[in-house]
């Protein structure tokens, strides 16, 4: 959430800003609560000295009086209270301001090509989707998720699903061992406060799959990402900047409703209900965020080049990028069926947006109290990794072939095949 100081002292810079990630705002209304809210604080504090120096004279005469303060203060507080919390609902539905660097944009039509890397596969056949070839080697079943759970669903079997667990092992020894990554196993299902500190609610409440528990005042949801559990994991927290930097890295399960993607993907596993994803957090003193932005996205690449995949890195334009981000690469795979490259990792630099939401904050050097930067990143999802090492390492006779660096977790199998 945004500093209502920083806006107050920044006004034309934060209005310049905010309009870039296609908010309508009305910056009068923002002022006017700032300006009711402050005036009741300093009524209240004025009222509070007074009842103060009342009580130092101890004169019976003046406990009307007193009394009288402390009613006053009482509506004030109330009052103070609304119009805070009014305020908060403002500032708690805006997304993060843009970093200078990001191409202005209404949408992904104004994101921009950083490079690209690999060369596509010229097939000598006509190459078939990973839902054909997952169907065809009897691995993938559609049908038997939408009977027994809905549509968006499906069940992996046999070697492809063995291919899914080789393919998350491989990238969290890879994030680990070369990458300097921690390995977390986190819990599945995270509070509001959580979903809230890192930008999902409010405002994408009908994304999430939200749980209903015995308890109705204690609100739970299915994780939609690692990040939000794993940066959660410093809420409420003073760290001191020795702390710093954290990398977390963790394999899980998420869960998404996709609310705003109907009639998009419908066919095969490129946007589920469920899917596995191997997710990068980092927590590091702000003016380090751009640098550890870098650092992590070649990270996430490191898995497509080891795996010999085509993809390009974008930088995404202010209309594009998520709610809480200041700068976002995203690494897109080529996939051969579509005959496009498709987003298959995130990652982003959200400034100290998330911290100041969760009220995490560090020590400085100079014993400074600040709020610390916070960085997530994809690396990789692992669905989209298993459909495009599929499209890619393709046969003829739909048999696919396993990249090289795959074989230890496989047994040492050359390629999955119908026989």
């Amino acid at each position: 959430m945004h500093n209502i100081r920083f806006i107050r002292k920044n006004s034309e810079l934060f209005i310049k800003k905010i309009k870039t990630r296609n908010v309508d705002l009305d910056y009068k209304i923002i002022s006017n609560l700032d300006e009711i809210n402050r005036k009741l604080i300093t009524d209240k504090e004025n009222l509070e000295r007074d009842k103060k120096e009342i009580s130092k004279k101890k004169d019976k005469t003046l406990f009307e009086k007193s009394k009288e303060i402390s009613i006053e203060i009482e509506n004030l507080t109330k009052k103070q209270s609304e119009i805070q919390n009014e305020l908060n609902k403002i500032l708690s539905n805006l997304p993060n301001l843009p970093h200078e660097d990001v191409p202005i944009g209404k949408d992904e039509n104004s994101n921009k090509v950083v490079n690209t890397v690999g060369s596509i596969r010229n097939f000598d056949f006509k190459v078939k989707s990973h839902f054909e070839l997952g169907e065809k080697l009897n691995m993938l079943d559609f049908d038997l998720a939408t009977k027994t759970t809905g549509s968006r669903f499906v069940f992996i079997k046999n070697q492809l699903a063995m291919l899914e667990r080789a393919i998350s092992n491989f990238m969290i020894d890879l994030h680990t061992k070369h990458n300097g990554y921690v390995e977390v196993s986190p819990p599945l299902i995270a509070s509001s406060d959580s979903m809230y500190g890192t930008g999902q609610l409010p405002k994408f409440e009908n994304d999430q799959f939200e749980l209903k528990l015995d308890d109705s005042n204690e609100r739970k949801f299915l994780i939609p990402t690692a990040e939000v559990i794993l940066t959660n994991m410093v809420k409420n927290q003073m760290l001191s900047i020795n702390d710093l930097p954290i990398r977390l890295v963790a394999s899980t399960p998420c869960f998404r409703k996709e609310a705003g993607s109907y009639g998009k993907d419908t066919k095969g596993m490129i946007r589920q209900h469920q899917f596995h994803k191997v997710e990068l957090v980092s927590i590091v003193t702000p003016e380090k965020c751009l640098e550890e932005l870098e650092r992590m996205t070649n990270c996430a690449s490191m898995v497509l080049d080891k795996l010999k995949l085509p993809y390009r890195k974008i930088i995404l334009s202010t209309g594009d990028m998520g709610f809480s981000a200041e700068k976002t690469y995203d690494l897109e795979v080529w996939l051969p069926s579509e005959n496009k490259y498709r987003e298959i990792s995130s990652c982003s630099s959200c400034g100290t947006f998330q911290s100041n939401r969760m009220k995490t904050r560090y020590k400085g050097k100079s014993n400074e109290i600040l709020n610390p930067g916070t960085l997530n990143g994809s690396g990789l999802a692992v669905g989209r990794t298993l459909i495009a090492i599929m499209e890619n390492y393709q046969n003829s006779d739909g048999s696919i072939e396993i990249p090289e660096v795959l074989k230890p977790y496989m047994n040492n199998l050359d390629k999955i095949s119908v026989n």
